[in-house]
């Protein structure tokens, strides 16, 4: 570092003489080797910090309200009024994703825009002793749920939140006041993605097959890699790309940590089982 800090400061004309241009390359070589050295730490050590280290977090400040065995009940707001339930997803993520990030937050927009009381379904990740529970059992913490909240609410269903939120609306009308369903996969056989040649393709024993790896239940990091496959170019190389060309952006930095946070850490499932009514 000596002997570069001194090429810096040679006169500039050296740089006309053939017998200096070695020395300047070499220390040339030598900052941009520096440089590139340092940004090459920072992305391994970020990479290490999304994949490994952190935690999702809830953004809008938020109490407990229900403690119960497949779920925990978020509290928003003020009570007043019919109370708006956000069902969340619990297909291997956490509820972080409706309550992402400040500005990006379902929760805070819905109190922003004359929602006043706002609950969040916040899905524990399923312990062996949880192996044996049916949808059943999650539709029924969900009837509890809105009952504490005054037996009647507007409900809104986000992914498989979407999917459980429909079944209470269907069995259990006088509950919903009104039913919102986001990205739910109500029709599984709508469209052409990847999920649906996923669902259908494989045989059923694959599916238990997965469910005997977990001991009895469906382990978050096994579907984890199941949607990592749908865009595996996407989540394999690309986003690994794009964090090192913006590994000097503490804004892009921040945003990916976030999001990596929720995605990278999901939970697990009880392997559920249809519902009576589906029998």
């Amino acid at each position: 570092m000596t002997r570069t800090a001194h090429v810096k400061g040679a006169d500039l004309a050296l740089t006309s003489v053939p017998p200096f241009w070695p020395m300047l390359m070499a220390a040339s070589l030598w900052e941009q080797g520096s440089g590139l050295l340092a940004k090459n730490l920072r992305f391994v050590e970020e990479a290490i910090k999304i994949h490994e280290g952190l935690r999702p977090k809830l953004a809008t400040p938020n109490k407990v309200r229900l403690d119960l065995r497949t779920m925990v009940l978020r509290d928003y707001g003020r009570p007043g009024g019919i109370a708006t339930l956000v069902d969340a997803p619990h297909a291997g993520h956490t509820a972080m994703i409706a309550d992402y990030h400040k500005g990006q937050s379902l929760i805070e927009t819905l109190l922003a825009n004359g929602i006043g009381h706002v609950a969040l379904t916040d899905w524990k990740s399923a312990t062996f002793n949880m192996k044996n529970l049916e949808i059943d059992n999650y539709l029924a913490e969900v009837l509890v749920a809105i009952d504490d909240l005054g037996g009647r609410v507007n409900l809104v269903g986000l992914c498989q939140g979407g999917w459980v939120a429909a079944m209470v609306a269907a069995r259990f009308p006088d509950k919903v006041h009104s039913l919102v369903l986001a990205g739910a996969p109500i029709d599984t056989d709508a469209g052409n993605g990847p999920i649906k040649r996923i669902a259908h393709e494989p045989p059923t024993s694959f599916y238990e097959e997965l469910v005997a790896l977990g001991g009895g239940l469906m382990k978050g990091k096994l579907m984890l890699q199941g949607w990592k496959n749908m865009h595996a170019e996407e989540r394999y190389v690309q986003n690994h790309v794009d964090l090192y060309e913006h590994i000097d952006d503490p804004g892009y930095v921040a945003k990916q940590e976030t999001f990596e946070s929720w995605y990278e850490n999901p939970i697990d499932l009880p392997a559920l089982r249809p519902c009576r009514a589906g029998r």
